[in-house]
């Protein structure tokens, strides 16, 4: 395995299929996910995490569900990275419970010693990320947390960020889709997998 790295087996009743356990999970996530309509902008719906953040057993349901849909997929995983800010919020917790290491991918700046950065485009003008240049060794496998794919440029330039480092990508995770904005389409050919999904 590569360093810190585990290999994942699922159980006979994983591979059977959906857990019985799911559907109520996610209808927990879901209540404790609130909107804003027009904020921080018109016509746009804010999805408000902060209700699940502060109630344990919602949170905990959703990294049960991350922990069990990666669990199901990939035989092995080395590291999770985590995006600046909130994908800080479910890396860690999510790592620990997968027995894995957790990276940072942070915003320009934040980072000390020898870092490879990407800059991106946002609807008001540009941003940068990085990431330490040793936070992976070449072909550790690597799934990319957040909280949230909008338009998808932040997750695009984590992947490119991580292939400079020449990581395995295995895919993009996130609590939240907002698909009306098609943001699965920028991190073509890396696959993204969403706990909710809104119109």
């Amino acid at each position: 395995f590569g360093r810190g790295g585990l290999q994942l087996h699922s159980s006979s009743t994983a591979m059977s299929g959906e857990s019985p356990e799911k559907e109520p999970k996610l209808r927990l996530i879901r209540e404790r996910i609130r909107a804003f309509p027009d904020f921080p902008s018109s016509g746009i719906c804010f999805r408000d995490i902060t209700p699940l953040l502060k109630d344990p057993a919602a949170f905990s349901a959703a990294i049960d569900l991350m922990e069990d849909h990666l669990r199901k997929t990939y035989s092995q995983i080395d590291v999770i990275a985590g995006l600046d800010s909130r994908g800080f919020l479910f890396g860690p917790a999510l790592a620990q419970r997968l027995g894995i290491g957790f990276v940072l991918i942070r915003k320009k700046g934040k980072l000390p010693g020898a870092t490879e950065s990407v800059s991106y485009s946002l609807e008001y003008g540009k941003a940068e990320l990085e990431i330490q240049t040793d936070a992976v060794d070449p072909r550790q496998r690597v799934v990319i947390i957040d909280d949230l794919i909008a338009t998808g440029g932040s997750l695009r330039a984590a992947c490119t960020l991580l292939k400079k480092l020449n990581a395995d990508i295995l895919e993009c995770l996130v609590l939240i889709e907002l698909k009306m904005l098609e943001g699965v389409k920028k991190l073509t050919p890396f696959p993204l997998y969403s706990l909710l999904q809104y119109d």
